[in-house]
C-alpha cells in the first residue's frame, strides 16, 4: 500500500508538547501517512520520546543533524518524504484525528495540488479560528491563482504557514521548491509563493483540525530577544522568486510589499507600546522612533495611505496620521486608548 501523506514534524527541545503532537498525528483516522521526525539538535528529551512512539508505530520515522533551523529540518523532511502529499507539523502543535483524512480525500476528490484549511489557537486567552475570504469548496484554477493569490502572499503574512495545507509532491518537485534557510522570517511565504506560482487547483476548505499553540518564547512574546522591525525590513527589500517578477510589474510589487510593511508597523506600534516587563518603556520608546523614522517606512507610506486609508476605521486613521506627523506621543495614546476600549468590551485589535 502506498503512503498517501508525508507529515513532516521539525523538532528542537519540545519535550514538553511533543507527545500530545505524537499522539495527534498516530491516531489519524487516514492510517496511510508516514510521520518523518526531523530532530535538529535537540537538547532534552524530545528524541527519547519519539523514540518511544516509534517502537510501537513503523510510520514514524526519525532523522537527526545538527541544529541548522527549522528550514532545513523541513528540507531534511522534503528529501524523505514518499508521500502522495505533503503536510507540516510544528513539534509543539496538534491536529484533530480526522483532519488529514479530510485533506486527503478532497484533495483526491478535486484532483488539487494544495488544499488549504484554517487553524485555531488561543491568542492572550481568547480562542481564534482563522478564516481565509476567498472560495471555498470549488477548485480555483492558474489563472485565480496568478491574479488573486499570489499577490495576497505580497500583501499578507496570514496565508504563510504552511501548516494548514497540503501540498501534491509532484508539484513540489516540479516547482523545486524549498525553504530558504538563514532567514529570520517569511520562509513559509517564500515556500508557498514557489508552491503556488505552478499550482493549477488549489481549494480552500472551512474546517480547522490544526490547533497553533502559542508557547513561551513564541515570536509574538520575545520581544526582548526578536528584532520584528527589521525582519519586516528585510521582507519588504527581500528579492523575490523569478517567475514573480516577470509575472507582475514592479510598481504593483511594491505597493503590494508597502501594505505588508506597514500592517506590520502598525501591528508591532500595538505591541511594543503594550506595558511589559522584557523591555523598560525608554527602550520601547526609542524602538518605535526609529521604527517610524526609518526611511524605508516613510517610502512605504504613502502608497499604504493610497490603498488603505479608504477603508480603515478612525483608530487606523490616527495611527496613520501619528505616524505621517511621527508624533510618538501621539502613537502612544492612541494604541493606550485601543488597548483599554478592548479590555472593555473583551475584545481583540481590529
Amino acid at each position: 500500500m502506498g503512503i498517501n501523506v508525508s507529515i513532516i514534524v521539525p523538532v528542537y527541545n519540545a519535550e514538553k508538547y511533543i507527545a500530545h503532537c505524537i499522539e495527534s498525528l498516530i491516531n489519524q483516522k487516514l492510517e496511510a501517512c508516514e510521520f518523518i521526525f526531523i530532530n535538529d539538535g535537540s537538547s532534552d528529551n524530545s528524541v527519547a520520546i519519539i523514540n518511544e512512539y516509534k517502537k510501537s508505530d513503523n510510520r514514524i520515522k526519525l532523522f537527526n543533524q545538527e541544529n541548522q533551523g527549522v528550514s532545513a529540518a523541513r528540507n531534511a523532511g522534503l528529501n524523505a518524504a514518499v508521500g502522495d502529499y505533503i503536510g507540516f507539523v510544528d513539534a509543539d502543535d496538534f491536529v484533530e484525528n480526522e483532519m488529514y483524512k479530510v485533506l486527503y480525500d478532497l484533495a483526491i476528490q478535486g484532483n488539487c495540488d494544495i488544499v488549504i484549511s484554517n487553524f485555531q489557537s488561543k491568542m492572550e486567552g481568547h480562542h481564534v479560528i482563522s478564516n481565509y475570504h476567498f472560495p471555498k469548496n470549488i477548485n480555483l484554477n492558474a489563472e485565480y491563482v496568478q491574479q488573486t493569490l499570489i499577490p495576497y502572499f505580497l500583501k499578507k503574512d496570514d496565508l504563510n504557514t504552511v501548516c494548514t495545507k497540503i501540498y501534491k509532491r509532484d508539484l513540489i518537485t516540479h516547482a523545486h521548491a524549498f525553504f530558504p534557510q538563514n532567514l529570520a522570517l517569511g520562509e513559509d511565504g517564500l515556500f508557498n509563493m514557489q508552491c503556488f506560482s505552478f499550482a493549477k487547483a488549489v481549494r480552500f476548505i472551512d474546517y480547522a483540525g490544526y490547533h497553533y499553540r502559542e508557547v513561551e518564547g513564541s515570536a509574538t512574546r520575545n520581544i526582548a530577544k526578536k528584532d520584528y522591525f527589521s525582519q519586516a525590513i528585510e521582507v519588504y527589500n527581500r528579492m523575490l522568486p523569478e517567475e514573480f517578477v516577470t509575472n507582475m510589474d514592479l510598481q504593483t510589487i511594491k505597493k503590494l510589499q508597502s501594505i505588508k510593511l506597514m500592517d506590520c508597523v502598525m501591528a508591532y506600534l500595538y505591541i511594543y507600546f503594550k506595558p511589559t516587563k522584557e523591555l523598560s518603556f525608554i527602550k520601547r520608546y526609542q524602538y518605535i522612533k526609529n521604527m517610524i523614522n526609518n526611511q524605508f517606512v516613510r517610502e512605504a507610506l504613502p502608497r499604504y495611505k493610497m490603498e488603505m486609508l479608504p477603508k480603515f476605521g478612525r483608530y487606523e486613521k490616527i495611527v496613520i496620521s501619528m505616524i505621517e506627523r511621527r508624533s510618538i506621543l501621539g502613537l502612544y495614546c492612541a494604541t493606550a486608548y485601543s488597548r483599554f476600549r478592548n479590555s472593555c468590551i473583551g475584545g481583540e485589535e481590529g
